[in-house]
């Protein structure tokens, strides 16, 4: 099985929180934390802890403030999250044969 490219395939990315996250913000390279909990329907813990794997990984970079009277976490994806990204999708594909059979 060694040939098929499996290991490739990022242990961090993988995660079906951390890689919702990832493409996330490959297409949008910023969200705040609201508007990333609300398009992948969890729960604040839940998102915080897989976030923190990715920062903790240095693929994601998470800026904290005060706007107003409230807070406003943003996230976005750093150059080495986006290349990290980019060989998943390539070994996602080598695993797959380079296309999806349906």
């Amino acid at each position: 099985m060694s040939d098929s490219g499996i290991e490739k395939i990022s242990e961090i990315i993988h995660g079906r929180l951390r890689l919702g996250v990832m493409a996330y913000l490959a297409n949008a390279e910023a969200a705040s934390f609201t508007e990333l909990k609300a398009v992948l329907d969890v729960t604040q813990g839940n998102l915080s802890i897989q976030m923190r794997k990715l920062e903790d990984a240095g693929y994601i970079a998470i800026d904290k403030a005060i706007v107003g009277r409230k807070s406003l976490t943003t996230v976005r994806i750093t150059p080495e999250g986006r290349a990290a990204f980019v060989a998943y999708l390539e070994a996602l594909s080598g695993v797959l044969g380079g296309q999806l059979k349906t």
